[in-house]
């Protein structure tokens, strides 16, 4: 299966026109936002967890990383209500689950292999965050390895934020509120992934919160992973 797996070309998925994929275990649905593979995969998706839905314990060969979008995501680790980032390096493993239904942002098999810190960041707790620039913005760093840097963006309803070029390129996830590409208007839960020296700027509809990862994709089209 190839989804969106050209990564020379910019991408937009928006929230609002995509729909939900059946996962082999009953009462999980994905939306695919970029895959290379079939059920084990190079891939980006939201997932969402009916109540009382789960995933057999399974390994991360090559890691995972995901935040919760809404509701309580937990593991035999523990429980990750809405907010909660968290990286699970190259070769750990889970059994998850969600008591009352949860939604999740999930990378999976994108780590560089020699990253393996473990990462848990409730990225409600206003405390972490930094300002920025101006009182339009605010930013929470998520994480940092090699050229990979991954954190938080608020942005004041009416203001600009420029996706600046870089070599590995930027990928962009709505989290809350609404964004403005062009002449398109992105709502929540919407995806956007710009490749290396590509440039632009966005526009917040709505005080709204970014997800931005840069650095960590590839520069031409994957085989299988």
């Amino acid at each position: 299966m190839r989804i969106n797996a050209d990564f020379s070309r910019p991408v937009i998925v928006n929230r609002s026109k995509s729909e939900w994929i059946s996962s082999p275990e009953s009462g999980v649905d994905r939306i695919m936002l970029d895959r290379v593979g079939d059920e084990l995969a190079r891939a980006t998706s939201i997932v969402r967890y009916a109540a009382g839905s789960s995933f057999a314990r399974h390994e991360h060969a090559k890691g995972e990383e995901f935040l919760v979008l809404d509701g309580v995501f937990s593991d035999n680790h523990g429980d990750y209500p809405a907010g909660f980032y968290v990286r699970n390096p190259p070769g750990s493993g889970h059994a998850p689950f969600s008591k009352d239904g949860c939604r999740i942002l999930v990378k999976l098999r994108q780590f560089d292999p020699q990253d393996l810190t473990p990462v848990v960041i409730d990225t409600g707790d206003r405390r972490l965050w930094q300002e920025g620039h101006d009182a339009n913005t605010s930013y929470l760093p998520l994480h940092e390895f090699g050229a990979e840097r991954v954190g938080m963006v608020w942005i004041a309803s009416g203001s600009t934020y420029p996706v600046r070029s870089d070599p590995g390129g930027t990928e962009i996830f709505v989290v809350s509120g609404s964004i403005r590409y062009g002449d398109v208007q992105l709502p929540a839960e919407s995806w956007l992934r710009f490749p290396a020296a590509r440039a632009t700027e966005l526009r917040a509809g709505a005080d709204s919160v970014l997800w931005v990862k840069r650095g960590h994709l590839p520069a031409e089209d994957l085989d299988f992973p």
